[in-house]
């Protein structure tokens, strides 16, 4: 990247006219959100293991993206930017234990205010669920519960229970009783209820995050696979943060062994596939009710998983396996299906974007801005840089809480660079050229201070203390 910080113009074949609606008929919206889903592991992605059919289907007939960036490498701060298209900081939902204000204006707000009927169902993280935040219709873990007996909630709890762990194995409940199970039932009860009237519908699932225990049938599908391990050495981990390296040793993931990591691996994957599943369901309904002519499919995840990749699982960190994320966008008349885009998105651009794709205009003040030239082909002032935020989360990051409380570590991503920014403590500098990996913290070395600085201003423009 030059030192200047530019704006790259992107320009491809068509530029004409995108939707064809009549004057009453206007543009669904469908959003399938997955939650920690690595962007590589998938079959769209390039990944020749993992097996996720219908996301791969979603993706031969539309645009996905290769390096779109979460908001913040967490659930609740990063979904409140998806559905806002600000930055946490901005929206205030900065941590775990963080509701998204009432205050805040949402994709369920705009849609709502537009005529269509919004819903939310599924994983949202809202925090306070008696906040809808402009969706009318909203079904969330507690009607799951609901609808089991005593019995079955409590070998449910007891079966996928760990929110954290890391060892992969199948599960003994039936898939009828899983939550993404149910929220794809109800997704597909809404679509048939509101075939005839314009929908914005957010269908949210848990799957692949952690536990590593999915159905008995989708760990059977890497039966006797040898799966690929990632990349990893003795020193992981050493050069930049030292809270990662201790949340590392802290969580037991530092001395995974590799067969360990092979059956953990194994469970992800079958979480992943699990997860397709449900995604299928909800798009084969869309398509049998013939709605898929006149609807916007979004498919991503809210942040991605380390997946054993610097001796660390889950998310908390800027490493591109928690950052990076799966975007992909298939519009009813299928323009630049199958494309592959490698410039710069962020999530807060969904929204923008998704309100154009709709035909209405954008909304303003937003930290995100409209993408939708770039998916159809036309003219597009690409982003030169993606910016993420992590605020230390309470009982979370490590169990005494040692830097909860601190500056928030800032993430600036250039075509080539990143900066993973600490105000208090040595940041790190990873050069993406060279090293895709990120395994050397380029920080101090001659030559650097100059990008530095600059992504440094470009962290603390962002961020609003």
């Amino acid at each position: 990247m030059n030192r200047r910080i530019a704006v790259k113009v992107l320009t491809a074949a068509s530029t004409g006219p995108f939707f064809a609606f009549s004057k009453t008929q206007q543009a669904n919206l469908l959003f399938l959100c997955s939650d920690q889903h690595q962007t590589a592991a998938a079959g769209c992605y390039g990944h020749d293991q993992v097996k996720t059919p219908h996301i791969d289907e979603i993706a031969a007939d539309g645009v996905r993206f290769s390096r779109a960036y979460c908001q913040a490498p967490v659930c609740v701060p990063s979904r409140g930017s998806i559905v806002t298209g600000n930055y946490p900081s901005k929206h205030g939902a900065k941590i775990l234990q963080d509701p998204l204000p009432n205050e805040a204006r949402t994709a369920g707000h705009f849609f709502k205010d537009r005529g269509y009927a919004t819903a939310a169902i599924g994983k949202m993280h809202f925090v306070d669920e008696s906040r809808r935040h402009g969706f009318d219709h909203r079904i969330n873990a507690s009607d799951h519960a609901a609808r089991l007996t005593k019995q079955e909630l409590q070998a449910l709890r007891k079966d996928q229970g760990a929110a954290g762990g890391t060892s992969g194995l199948p599960s003994k409940m039936p898939e009828r009783l899983f939550r993404d199970t149910y929220y794809a039932e109800e997704a597909v009860r809404f679509l048939r209820a509101h075939s005839d009237k314009p929908f914005c519908l957010w269908a949210s699932f848990f799957m692949p995050h952690t536990p590593l225990t999915p159905h008995r049938k989708y760990w059977d599908l890497y039966e006797g696979m040898r799966l690929r391990l990632p990349e990893r050495s003795d020193h992981e981990l050493e050069g930049g943060f030292h809270g990662h390296l201790a949340r590392a040793q802290e969580r037991g993931w530092y001395g995974q062994t590799d067969e360990q990591l092979h059956e953990a691996i194994r469970g992800y994957y079958g979480n992943i596939s699990q997860m397709d599943a449900n995604v299928g369901r909800v798009f084969d309904t869309l398509r049998e009710l013939g709605l898929d002519k006149n609807t916007v499919v979004v498919y991503t995840s809210d942040h991605g998983e380390m997946a054993g990749a610097h001796r660390m699982w889950t998310k908390h960190n800027m490493y591109e396996q928690s950052v990076n994320v799966p975007l992909i966008v298939r519009m009813p008349e299928r323009l630049e299906a199958g494309k592959l885009r490698e410039h710069i998105v962020e999530q807060v651009d969904l929204l923008p974007t998704l309100a154009e794709l709709c035909g209405f205009p954008a909304p303003q003040e937003l930290d995100g801005r409209s993408f939708a030239p770039s998916l159809r082909g036309g003219r597009f002032a690409a982003k030169e840089t993606a910016y993420s935020e992590y605020y230390f989360c309470r009982r979370v990051f490590t169990a005494d809480d040692r830097f909860v409380g601190k500056p928030p570590i800032l993430m600036v991503r250039s075509d080539r660079w990143k900066l993973n920014y600490l105000s208090w403590e040595r940041s790190e500098l990873f050069d993406l050229a060279k090293d895709p990996g990120e395994f050397h913290n380029a920080i101090d070395d001659p030559g650097n201070a100059g990008i530095v600085k600059e992504l440094t201003a470009i962290a603390e423009r962002n961020y609003r203390r």
